[in-house]
């Protein structure tokens, strides 16, 4: 049975973890407000950015064509695995990683983003062609590094097809694991038509607004290759939206659990402390009795 000074040390123990967990909670908070600002604010982007290629096509490139357009059958691919570089995030990682086992280990290959991504890689004895970091706030050249990865991959002939798999966020409390198609881009008018959620009126809105210079095809091939880029950076954005999400929550529980643990010791030692008391009372009375 513990003694009371066994007790305060404990209490002692997990007032210290508390006080951690509490400022890593108020550090994670501050990070997610700003993440998550720039999740949601990258989205309206990229469906202009697919508007736009939209209508450049409509203009005079119907039968444009480019190398990240080609759809070819698919006997090898390539998943961008977008972990964290830190723990401490819930089930964060073991949900992403858990989709990432479904891939068939014959014919995929992986490029790691993150730390945790590349350590699992590496555990589960996958083909790992490339591995990044990224930092709280993701930089464009950090962005175009891993585009420019899969490109090469593609366009080298080495996989048919590349995908992405992150945690897309959706909101403080809820982040899922997402694949996302991100080579070949296919069909210009699906692909714009698909993020514009099927209304032909918002693919419609602008459409004789534009002057193309050089030209529509031109227009477009550079496109491809910016919108490569910027999938890749709300990716990344989307991704440490759920990251600090999903740390905030996690330790906002380890503080909850660690402030019930005080009230349960607590309640423990003053039960213990009394039951002392009166047994050092009951001595006291016993051995007055005796001696009287």
């Amino acid at each position: 049975m513990p003694s009371t000074r066994d007790i305060r040390r404990r209490i002692k123990s997990v007032k210290g973890t508390a006080q951690i967990t509490k400022a890593m909670q108020m550090v994670a908070s501050s990070k997610m407000l700003k993440a998550q600002a720039s999740a949601l604010n990258g989205r309206p982007f990229a469906q202009l950015a697919r508007v736009i290629m939209h209508h450049a096509a409509l203009a005079g490139a119907s039968d444009f064509t480019h190398p990240l357009l080609e759809v070819r059958e698919v006997r090898k691919r390539a998943v961008i695995l977008v972990g964290t570089d830190k723990g401490l995030c819930g089930g964060l990682n073991t949900n992403l990683f858990r989709e990432a086992g479904k891939f068939d280990p014959a014919t995929t290959q992986f490029i790691a983003v993150g730390r945790k991504a590349a350590q699992y890689l590496v555990r589960a004895k996958r083909k790992l062609v490339a591995e990044f970091t990224y930092h709280d706030v993701p930089t464009y050249g950090e962005c175009q590094a891993i585009a420019q990865g899969s490109r090469s991959l593609f366009e080298k002939g080495e996989v048919d097809e590349v995908q992405v798999l992150f945690t897309r966020f959706i909101n403080t409390l809820s982040q899922r694991p997402e694949v996302r198609p991100l080579l070949p881009m296919g069909d210009i008018h699906a692909m714009a038509k698909a993020l514009a959620g099927g209304k032909e009126e918002v693919l419609d809105q602008g459409a004789g607004d534009y002057l193309w210079e050089p030209s529509p095809e031109e227009v477009l091939s550079g496109l491809l290759k910016f919108l490569l880029d910027f999938q890749i950076a709300q990716v990344l954005l989307e991704a440490k939206a759920s990251e600090h999400s999903a740390r905030m929550v996690a330790m906002k529980n380890a503080t909850d659990n660690a402030k019930q643990l005080i009230k349960d010791l607590t309640l423990e030692y003053n039960k213990l402390r009394q039951s002392n008391i009166t047994k050092e009372l009951l001595e006291i009375t016993s051995a007055t009795a005796a001696l009287g």
